[in-house]
């Protein structure tokens, strides 16, 4: 089965951010405020920016925003900024700032803000309609009036960035869904639309786990009031009302930023002020034990289904099942020193170098082995949705007592059930209280870890 490997390019919203940090710092110089230290004006507009930014989705603007909802961000951003501007002056105690020289330094940053952000938001546009980049494969389930202005906006609005492959009718004969499947497995599709009303809920269950299972984003064109009951994410393109099924927070750029900071600062801590002068001391024991390499390699799946080298201290004989066969109760491969290594869970402490690389996160879903994972996506339903974020050293599912060994399927089907609770709920309060977890576990003990 072919999974979805394209997404959303994710460092259009940060380039935009770091380009308006650039501005509204260069342009202090261009006035004479009278500040004392610049330095640290700097850093506090800075701070002030992206905080407010942050609250006010000032990045959030998608393929299909108008111009008219674009406008209301850029003032409510620029009075809160002023806002912020302006209590510096007794914040830091400096009577001495010039009050209109502040006042000249906000018009200006707001002319040229207002101008970047336009201008960008038309570039986009252009590089959509006339250059086809940053393009969206999508199918649209169902005919009706409202599909076909739908499959109307994906072909008259080529800013949008959609290209509309094919539509499907339900009415049709020999219309099934399986068709359907095996059209968005053939051809790529990105993201598949249907109309609520015209499928049964069985249909509409079998798209969700579908969708789930394949990667692929499914937008429910809202009919149906039986569906309003989940939480759903509302849109409009143009004037047709969208609703997305799963609204992942770690999809935010701003939440996306916020955990990958966290991750290398957490990573960097670990790695040199415990794998510094641990690793030589463990690598002495491991190989005084038995031969082999100090430091284990197995390919796992991580986001989006893509395969990467995970590393972990080598707690095992060198073996050839080892890419193959879990740890179980009593595994005559395991050292005496991995034995200890396992129940401690420091032969995991490498992973923080997988954390510092991109392919990992300090918290999320844990990685399986490609033949494991292979195996739980084809038995185990939603299985897939845990590849919607980077996968961690610890997770939810973990610090929950469903951690090492699957010996039955229940063991797999709760750690997926709290890996998409996790998925769908994260905050950084949420890894950090899992982090505390995982800590206290190590120290208690815990009947898995072997």
């Amino acid at each position: 089965m072919n999974y979805k490997q394209g997404r959303y390019s994710g460092l259009i919203k940060p380039l935009f951010a770091f380009i308006d940090l650039v501005i509204i710092n260069m342009a202090i110089f261009l006035f004479e405020i009278n500040l004392n230290n610049p330095y640290i004006f700097c850093i506090y507009i800075s701070v002030a920016w992206i905080i407010i930014a942050v609250k006010n989705h000032f990045y959030e603007i998608q393929r299909h925003t108008r111009l008219t909802q674009i406008i209301p961000l850029l003032f409510r951003q620029m009075i809160f900024f002023a806002i912020i501007l302006y209590a510096f002056i007794g914040f830091f105690k400096q009577p001495i700032i010039s009050r209109l020289a502040l006042g000249n330094y906000l018009i200006f940053t707001f002319i040229i803000i207002c101008f970047f952000k336009f201008f960008t938001t038309f570039l986009l546009k252009k590089y959509r309609s006339v250059l086809k980049g940053n393009i969206r494969n999508v199918i649209v389930i169902g005919n009706n009036e409202k599909t076909r202005q739908l499959v109307k906006t994906f072909q008259t609005r080529l800013d949008f960035g959609y290209n509309f492959e094919k539509q499907f009718s339900v009415n049709d004969e020999g219309f099934s869904l399986e068709k359907c499947f095996d059209y968005v497995i053939e051809h790529n599709i990105d993201e598949i639309y249907f109309s609520v009303s015209e499928l049964s809920n069985k249909q509409i269950n079998s798209l969700i786990d579908f969708a789930d299972n394949n990667l692929r984003e499914l937008k429910f064109i809202p009919d149906n009031k039986d569906i309003y009951s989940k939480k759903l994410k509302y849109e409009y393109y143009d004037y047709i009302p969208i609703l997305s099924l799963r609204a992942i927070p770690l999809q935010d750029t701003a939440n996306k930023f916020l955990k990958r900071l966290f991750d290398i600062l957490f990573a960097l801590f670990i790695i040199i002020f415990v794998l510094s002068w641990l690793t030589p001391i463990l690598a002495i024991l491991i190989k005084l034990e038995s031969k082999g390499p100090v430091f284990f390699k197995q390919s796992r799946n991580g986001f989006n289904y893509q395969e990467f080298d995970c590393y972990k201290f080598r707690s095992m004989t060198p073996n050839k099942e080892a890419h193959l066969h879990q740890a179980t109760k009593g595994d005559l491969r395991i050292t005496k020193v991995g034995a200890i290594l396992r129940q401690t869970s420091i032969d995991e402490f490498p992973q923080f170098f997988n954390v510092l690389f991109g392919d990992m996160s300090v918290v999320g879903p844990r990685p399986h082995m490609v033949s494991h994972t292979n195996m739980y996506a084809q038995r185990i339903d939603k299985f897939m949705v845990r590849h919607f974020v980077k996968p961690g050293i610890t997770g939810l599912a973990q610090v929950s007592g469903y951690r090492g060994e699957v010996e039955k399927d229940k063991d797999i089907i709760n750690r997926v059930k709290f890996d998409i609770f996790y998925i769908e709920n994260w905050s950084l309060w949420l890894d950090l209280k899992i982090i505390v977890q995982t800590f206290i576990n190590a120290v208690k003990g815990e009947e898995k870890a072997y």
